[in-house]
């Protein structure tokens, strides 16, 4: 079982840091937090706001609506609160960056189970080859070159599967930090598509030759 990614207590006094820097509504949170464990763990909503409307019963937050959000402020009551507890803060800190280490392992982890995963994929196919090549008196021919190509390309596939998991993971890790830090701008995102466009473009142009 996987242990928690913070200790009893300890998620709502590291909110707490998070609306010192600045005000936010829960998504931002959300996203901070994110950012903080490099993508590798995103908490809920049914995690976070119970923890702050906890924060608001006991004076350490409040609220305002802004629009459709609903953005939570520090108190002076919540920085004591800080100041008080800032060595057990810092112990947070290091849960974060130990929990950080785990995670990485874990995604780690996952990545050599589905390369064995592909291995065995691999393995399978090339007895199907053989099993396909076989004919009923039980003598072996070769296998025809269109079936070849069949079992090359579900390996090919595979392993592109493999590589767009792994772009897509690490930029959609990259993109959260920086939305996080509130410098992702609709400029950025229009030069992203556009930049995308054109990658898959070239990747057309490869894979049809």
């Amino acid at each position: 079982m996987t242990p928690p990614v913070f200790s009893h207590g300890s998620l709502r006094l590291y909110l707490l840091s998070l609306l010192e820097e600045a005000p936010k509504h829960g998504y931002e949170l959300i996203q901070a937090l994110e950012a903080r464990f490099g993508g590798t763990y995103s908490p809920s909503a049914g995690t976070i706001y119970p923890r702050l409307s906890k924060l608001e019963e006991e004076g350490l937050v409040t609220k305002t609506t802004q629009g459709r959000k609903t953005v939570y402020e520090i108190t002076d009551a919540g920085r004591l609160e800080l100041q008080r507890r800032e060595s057990e803060l810092r112990d947070i800190e290091n849960e974060v960056t130990d929990s950080v280490r785990r995670l990485a392992d874990e995604v780690r982890q996952g990545v050599n189970q589905a390369l064995k995963s592909l291995r065995a994929d691999l393995a399978s196919a090339a007895r199907e080859s053989k099993e396909h090549a076989k004919p009923a008196s039980g003598q072996y021919t070769q296998a025809g070159p269109d079936q070849d190509a069949q079992v090359q390309s579900r390996f090919a596939l595979r392993e592109a599967e493999l590589a767009l998991n792994e772009f897509r993971q690490q930029l959609r890790s990259e993109l959260r930090a920086v939305a996080a830090k509130g410098e992702l701008t609709d400029a950025a995102v229009g030069r992203l598509r556009a930049e995308l466009a054109r990658l898959r473009a070239d990747v057309l142009q490869v894979i049809h030759r």
